[in-house]
């Protein structure tokens, strides 16, 4: 990874991406960054004032100001109360602009295309965070190469990641979120893949995309608008993406479990901590050691080796950088406690096949010993919430689970599914966090494997941590 300054700006390029209107201050002025977070912002710096739906970046314009920024990117229908003339006194440039989130996204753009580096887009339901770092790891193997950082994967993330470009950077390994149809066309439209990644299409963002047909065209924009000199990395084991294959102009190379992917695992073996398997890339075999548990994980890096494959890294180089690849706080980081507990985190975000992954490796991982099932609810189902979530309590009592917690809205409607599928009542629980880390404290043994996991917004890491607190004590 490369920790280079970014490519310095000149207002005339601003305004070129942005066809916006100088309002004061000179075109030939020159900048070294672009924010929109004024806590940043320097003196040779351009603040982008963004109208959010809960902050309003003009509303920062006089702090940042005083604080030396010298240049400004506003939206016309808020210049009627600026201090035009305060500000080209004291040399500072302002350009108006119709939406300061699309002209964010322009600059981007332009930056993209004016940079050395090639792009490579990844999305998808579930694991397209753990695909882009695991990507990340394998790119820069041979090349130097930019990565989308934390979550920045919407219409301002992905922006303030192509910003960050440098001179010298050859790759740009990008995460593409979507909540609503048309965002990943958009995304797309701002950083121009060159090997567009796609690894599942279920049911996520239901509330925004309305069914998972909505789904499967909006992550299918990614690719469905490449140049035919792309190339498409799709899961062969997904039909709704495999389908993908026979829509698309760019070139598309399959990878998965199935004997169609070119880019394969076999010889899967899992641990408490580890996945091992043999890469098949194209028929040369290499043996690799994550350090992660999942098949999941396994079909992640199964992604990430075909696009190493694609940019001609030997099976070597891929291996390595699957190799090196950490999980991040939340996805699945597994704690075992000095009480013998096994904890595994997985509350980082959840939907409905994120889940059932889940529940597949705390089967697999529990092996026998008794398993626990901690579960937030599941946001942006929108009116398939109540099913879903139902859904998701009958594949918890199929798994084997020896006890069921549910926290949130539809937490009824998770022990009920399990209820349904013949789980005992007595064993499925609903409650606060507070009252979820109180029972078990009250039931766990050592030896026992308790899986944490609900969409962001749940907070279900806060379970973790008390456990963590709960098993410390002793």
């Amino acid at each position: 990874m490369s920790e280079e300054n970014p490519i310095p700006w000149t207002m005339h390029e601003i305004q070129e991406a942005t066809s916006g209107k100088l309002l004061c201050g000179s075109r030939d002025q020159s900048f070294s960054h672009i924010f929109i977070d004024s806590r940043q912002i320097t003196g040779s710096s351009v603040f982008v004032a963004i109208l959010g739906d809960v902050h309003d970046g003009h509303k920062f314009l006089t702090d940042v100001v005083a604080r030396g920024v010298q240049g400004l990117i506003v939206q016309l229908d808020k210049t009627s109360t600026l201090p035009l003339s305060d500000w080209e006194r004291d040399g500072i440039a302002c350009l108006a602009v119709e939406d300061t989130t699309r002209a964010l996204g322009d600059v981007a753009a332009y930056n993209r295309r004016r940079s050395n580096a090639s792009v490579i887009g990844i999305t998808g339901s579930n694991g397209k965070t753990t695909t882009r770092q695991m990507t990340a790891s394998v790119v820069s193997q041979r090349y130097t190469t930019l990565a989308t950082a934390g979550n920045f994967n919407n219409q301002i993330g992905l922006p303030l990641t192509l910003l960050n470009l440098a001179s010298n950077h050859q790759w740009a390994v990008l995460e593409l979120g979507t909540n609503y149809p048309g965002e990943i066309a958009r995304l797309a439209e701002i950083c121009e893949p060159d090997i567009g990644v796609i690894t599942n299409i279920g049911p996520a963002h239901l509330e925004g995309l309305g069914s998972i047909e909505g789904v499967a065209r909006e992550k299918g924009s990614l690719v469905a608008n490449m140049e035919p000199t792309g190339r498409a990395v799709l899961n062969a084991d997904d039909p709704r993406v495999f389908r993908l294959a026979d829509r698309i102009e760019a070139k598309v190379i399959l990878y998965g479990f199935s004997a169609k992917a070119a880019i394969r695992a076999t010889d899967i073996e899992e641990s408490k901590a580890h996945s091992s398997f043999t890469l098949q890339l194209a028929g040369d075999g290499v043996s690799v050691r994550l350090k992660a548990p999942g098949r999941f994980m396994v079909a992640n890096a199964l992604a990430a080796a075909a696009v190493g494959y694609l940019l001609e890294l030997s099976p070597q180089q891929i291996k390595a950088g699957l190799e090196a690849f950490t999980p991040v706080s939340g996805r699945m980081t597994i704690f075992h406690p000095d009480n013998g507990l096994h904890i595994i985190d997985d509350s980082y975000n959840a939907n409905p096949e994120s889940m059932k992954a889940a529940l597949a490796s705390l089967q697999k991982l529990s092996a026998g010993a008794r398993s626990i099932f901690v579960a937030g609810d599941m946001l942006e189902l929108g009116a398939h919430a109540a099913s879903l979530h139902h859904e998701i309590g009958v594949q918890a009592a199929k798994s084997g689970i020896s006890r069921l917690y549910a926290r949130g809205e539809f937490a009824d409607r998770v022990t009920a599914g399990a209820c349904h599928a013949g789980f005992p009542a007595e064993d499925a629980i609903t409650g606060s966090r507070e009252d979820i880390v109180t029972d078990l404290a009250n039931w766990l043994n050592s030896g026992d494997w308790i899986l944490v996991k609900g969409s962001r917004g749940m907070a279900m890491e806060k379970v973790v941590e008390g456990l963590k607190i709960w098993a410390a004590k002793g």
